[in-house]
């Protein structure tokens, strides 16, 4: 599709998942890195709330998403990445399967306090086929664990990159996304993509 006057055509749309348990700062992550004010759909935690979302871990959290976060960052005249981030709760996994449509990648963010939080995601992108990389977000006071350790508590394919991160930094997330497309591009092309040329 092109302009009226056959100027050079919309920039193609490339969408990026940003998941993982809830209170792991995937809102953080989109508002860090998004070159626009970001659409959030949080809410306040409620009393009402506390039988269904527990606190356990993340007891200063006082909103949360309800159906999911938005961003986007323009890479140049040709491509636009657009980065969804899902709704931690169970309660609200149903939507995953509609924001997963069309999907390039996604980013599952860990928090080492509560990795078994972080399963689900794991399971959701494996079995859907989607190509995806860990980033353990390093809350402030958090146990330091490396790269090895996380892979083997999550029980992780060998080929899929466990990154550190901030979310809170918009150069830590620009990395991971960074770590995230040359994963995916390795896995089209069977070897890593700096070794292609692909990415610099």
């Amino acid at each position: 599709m092109v302009y009226a006057n056959d100027c050079d055509p919309f920039p193609t749309a490339l969408k990026i998942l940003i998941a993982g348990g809830f209170g792991v700062g995937k809102t953080t992550f989109v508002g860090a890195v998004s070159e626009i004010e970001p659409l959030s759909t949080e809410e306040l935690v409620t009393a009402v709330s506390a039988p269904t979302d527990s606190l356990e871990g993340v007891e200063g959290k006082t909103t949360t998403t309800v159906a999911m976060d938005f961003g986007r960052i323009t890479l140049d005249q040709s491509y636009t990445l657009y980065l969804f981030g899902t709704p931690g709760q169970e309660r609200f996994w149903f939507m995953w399967d509609e924001l997963s449509n069309g999907a390039l990648g996604a980013v599952i963010l860990a928090d080492t306090r509560r990795l078994d939080h972080c399963f689900a995601a794991v399971d959701f992108f494996e079995q859907r086929g989607i190509g995806f990389i860990v980033a353990v977000n390093e809350f402030d006071g958090s146990h330091r664990y490396t790269p090895d350790e996380v892979r083997a508590a999550i029980d992780l394919n060998p080929e899929v990159p466990v990154v550190m991160c901030d979310a809170r930094q918009s150069s830590s997330g620009t990395g991971i996304l960074v770590k995230l497309i040359e994963h995916l591009i390795s896995s089209v092309v069977g070897r890593p993509a700096t070794e292609q040329g692909l990415l610099s």
